[in-house]
């Protein structure tokens, strides 16, 4: 098997450029000066072509575009920054997660990204909108060199209609050049890769990475900065609709199944990664898909695999036989973290409007590397903040550049790399809305049972287990069954489900030594309140009172 190569635009012209739409605003009246032959707006079709004569990757025998994106495989958590100035000093949450960047570095920065917009022979422009609820989306532009990375971020974002393209005016811009390599020195950065975001003159730049993951999640930043101030929770979350009319969303990062457990025929699909909690629906922030791909199996997941014989869908860092055109979805050799983008109605079932009622259930996924936590746990209001601001899970390899193992983390909100604003200001939104709505809560682990994540032998939550302890959960029955406290926890774990393993819900009695278990245990306990210290000041006692406890 041989990898498809990266290559960027030749600047050659084709016959599809007459298809290209002229923008409503034109790049000119942003400051940004070119030469470039201009493709706006371009549809699937279009873009593909422009993608393979580019030599930017290979078309697979079923139809899906096949790239590979070099050494970033994921995103450059280190080296995004946010631009520190009147606008974001005292709104954004500073630290680690959300580092500064010099006013005057960015501007260096801006002037070199414009200079080599002016070099260009070929860009491609896409209008889209961040949010499918009208009163609460976002105008963006999308200005690319690569076909494929267009091709992307129209997939992902919501698509305008011919009329709404008429007079878009775009509100925030992403300017997105892999071959840009950024200047530590000059530009304050860490390395040649770069991720810089201006509020204040609502523009992204991004360099240095072909990863296409940073452009939609530079956009979930921006509605995570902007819907607090209109009381909307964006949430880095998947949700559907079932069969009684009634929303659930799962909160997770990467890896923990958003996109999977959402993925389910017998429920109508909202969406798979983020959503806005307004007054009156859950919207999805985006128009498409980015499922993980490695291992993917037609059995397991029948919806997601579907996608990877479709013509529109873009896989990353798939192995192909060059020859054949033939994929391997179980070669991990480019990325353990290979993906997929594909339209939302690929997936059977899902919502027309991309919205639905507002949430009846909330379940928290985490991939639990430590064995410890039970596959499912009804939470208490108090307990379903206390989760929400933990966010405890397990990096999954390749998720995130330099992990390569499995491994114990918390995130704060289950995003805490997208989100702008203290923790306790999406923590507040949501605890208001759980009460204002009497909303169910459950903590779900779709990760490790029988022991640690590294132990050998031990392997990961059966699917089928946790789709039919989702569906007791979902549809009322478990409610109804006989349920034990846990020791550490304080929630509540089913003793009995139909049609799961007894030894399953009770993860002391899955360990070969239960001493083992509860000195893990204890580990994790102390682990959750060390992480909590930091919020503790910034919520009330009920929910300090919803901390671990050493058993």
């Amino acid at each position: 098997m041989q990898k498809p190569g990266v290559s960027h635009p030749r600047g050659a012209q084709t016959t599809e450029t007459t298809l290209s739409a002229v923008l409503s605003y034109p790049l000119a009246n942003q400051g940004i000066a070119t030469g470039a032959t201009i493709h706006a707006n371009l549809g699937t079709a279009p873009l593909v072509e422009h993608a393979v004569h580019n030599g930017e990757g290979l078309l697979a025998k079923d139809g899906p575009f096949v790239v590979a994106t070099g050494k970033h495989t994921g995103r450059s958590a280190k080296d995004k920054f946010i631009v520190k100035d009147e606008t974001t000093a005292d709104t954004v949450w500073w630290g680690k997660t959300n580092v500064p960047m010099d006013p005057a570095h960015f501007a260096a920065l801006k002037a070199d990204f414009m200079a080599e917009l002016a070099k260009k022979d070929t860009l491609y422009v896409a209008d889209l909108f961040g949010g499918s609820q009208p009163e609460h989306r976002v105008n963006v532009r999308v200005i690319n060199e690569l076909a494929w990375h267009n091709l992307f971020i129209r997939t992902l974002l919501v698509r305008p209609t011919a009329g709404e393209l008429d007079g878009f005016v775009p509100e925030y811009t992403i300017i997105d050049l892999p071959s840009f390599r950024a200047d530590p020195a000059r530009h304050g950065t860490r390395s040649e890769t770069v991720i810089a975001v201006n509020f204040t003159e609502k523009l992204i730049l991004i360099g240095g990475t072909a990863y296409a993951g940073e452009m939609k999640k530079s956009v979930f930043g921006i509605l995570n900065f902007l819907l607090p101030t209109k009381g909307v929770m964006p949430m880095h979350c998947s949700a559907n609709i079932g069969p009684d009319g009634k929303t659930a969303v799962f909160f997770g990062l990467s890896g923990t199944g958003k996109t999977t457990l959402s993925a389910d025929a017998s429920r109508t699909l909202i969406g798979d990664d983020e959503h806005g909690w307004s007054d009156t629906a859950v919207f999805n922030f985006e128009g498409g898909c980015y499922a993980k791909m490695i291992r993917l199996s037609a059995e397991a997941e029948p919806e997601i695999y579907a996608t990877t014989k479709r013509f529109g869908t873009v896989l990353e860092n798939v192995v192909i036989d060059p020859v054949t055109r033939e994929i391997d979805l179980d070669d991990n050799s480019l990325a353990e973290n290979s993906r997929g983008s594909y339209p939302i109605d690929f997936i059977p079932n899902t919502s027309a409007d991309n919205l639905g009622p507002v949430p009846s259930n909330l379940i928290f996924l985490t991939a639990d590397a430590y064995g410890v936590l039970p596959p499912i746990a009804r939470l208490t209001p108090e307990q379903a903040m206390y989760h929400f601001l933990s966010g405890y899970t397990a990096r999954v390899a390749g998720t995130e550049i330099g992990v390569t193992e499995p491994e114990a983390t918390f995130s704060t909100c289950f995003g805490a790399p997208f989100m702008p604003r203290h923790p306790s200001v999406y923590g507040n939104l949501l605890k208001e809305r759980i009460a204002k709505g009497g909303v169910k809560c459950w903590l779900v682990n779709t990760g490790w049972s029988g022991g640690m994540a590294t132990m050998p032998g031990i392997k990961r939550m059966p699917i089928k287990a946790t789709r039919a302890l989702l569906n007791a959960a979902l549809d009322g029955t478990l409610n109804h069954g006989e349920f034990r406290k846990d020791p550490y926890f304080g929630f509540e774990v089913p003793v009995a489900v139909d049609g799961v393993d007894s030894k399953l819900l009770d993860p002391r009695e899955a360990w070969a030594d239960p001493a083992d278990y509860e000195k893990t245990a204890a580990d994790l306990v102390r682990k959750f309140i060390d992480n909590f210290e930091q919020f503790a000041d910034h919520v009330d006692q009920g929910v300090r009172d919803s901390a671990p406890k050493a058993a």
